[in-house]
């Protein structure tokens, strides 16, 4: 899609999304095309993963970035992952340093977004990504995110019914 002043990137990754998400068969294989999609269009996600739940920690499931983080477990209730699984609510950090709950990754990231993945009260995971600048997320963000969010909430629920 274009606009006045371009190609929108956020329908740009939309697309890409409707597709992966009719094309993918595989849990696994839709969690790391999601977080390949958000990386390769919109060119401020330089890092993104999703965690699940299992018992009291988010466990990582697939990520996409320059590097891996150290962070694969993280329990509930730590840092801003473990935060908003344990709230439930997505959460907008723009500067983590000024964020006493940041679990540092990455030295270069300056911004942070978390999104649950929640299927009716139950947090399943979350998706979470890093910016490398200041202010680096906003409504647009936090709008998609929830949007994939749902639609990763509706095929896991399908597939442990299946």
């Amino acid at each position: 899609m274009t606009t006045y002043k371009g190609v929108d990137p956020y329908a740009t990754v939309r697309e890409r999304l409707n597709s992966l998400f009719r094309q993918t068969e595989s849990l696994l294989a839709l969690f790391d095309g999601v977080c390949a999609a958000l990386t390769a269009t919109l060119p401020h996600y330089t890092w993104a993963g999703i965690y699940l739940v299992e018992g009291d920690e988010l466990v990582l499931a697939a990520w996409c970035g320059p590097a891996p983080t150290r962070h694969v477990r993280i329990p509930v209730g730590e840092g801003i992952c473990g935060y908003a699984a344990a709230t439930g609510e997505s959460i907008i950090v723009p500067d983590v340093a000024r964020n006493p709950r940041y679990l540092e990754c990455f030295a270069e990231t300056r911004a942070e977004i978390v999104v649950p993945i929640i299927a009716g009260d139950r947090v399943l995971g979350e998706i979470d990504v890093d910016a490398n600048h200041l202010n680096a997320f906003g409504a647009a963000d936090q709008e998609l995110l929830e949007e994939v969010a749902r639609r990763l909430a509706d095929v896991m629920v399908k597939a442990d019914r299946a």
